[in-house]
């Protein structure tokens, strides 16, 4: 028995909404390649395992790899931060957008993660990058 996708007719308020929403917190390697060098002031997070981050990943990027998330280091308050992991099936980047976003950041993830990246042969760095003095840890919100 084959399986045979199925199209039907949906609703387009919905569809509007689901791609609104897709278009405001996903972008593409590409375009996040464009971003960077116009000098859009955003944070690129690489939330893989320091090691695979130091093997290779986007210009620019901090490494904040899960056993670090709930520092916050590099992550800021007053920019874009765009998260990476390592590919189109990997959640890491979106579970990480989560516990960011509960924690006030500003978040988007960037879809195909670092395998996407390196598909649309765009320039890759390695080594370690410091990360920024400007780190936004936790603050405690003024009441």
């Amino acid at each position: 028995m084959t399986s045979q996708t199925q199209f039907r007719k949906n609703d387009p308020a919905k569809a509007k909404e689901f791609f609104l929403d897709k278009i405001t917190f996903t972008t593409g390697p590409v375009e996040l390649s464009h971003a960077l060098e116009q000098g859009a002031d955003i944070v690129v997070v690489d939330v893989r395992a320091e090691e695979d981050y130091q093997k290779g990943h986007i210009p620019g990027a901090i490494n904040l790899p899960q056993e670090k998330w709930d520092t916050y280091e590099g992550l800021s308050r007053d920019k874009f931060n765009v998260l990476c992991c390592y590919s189109a099936v990997c959640h890491l980047a979106a579970t990480a957008a989560v516990q960011f976003a509960s924690e006030g950041f500003s978040v988007m993830e960037m879809d195909g993660g670092f395998e996407a990246w390196k598909e649309n042969d765009l320039k890759v760095e390695k080594g370690q990058r410091a990360v920024k003095a400007a780190t936004s840890r936790r603050q405690p919100v003024a009441v």
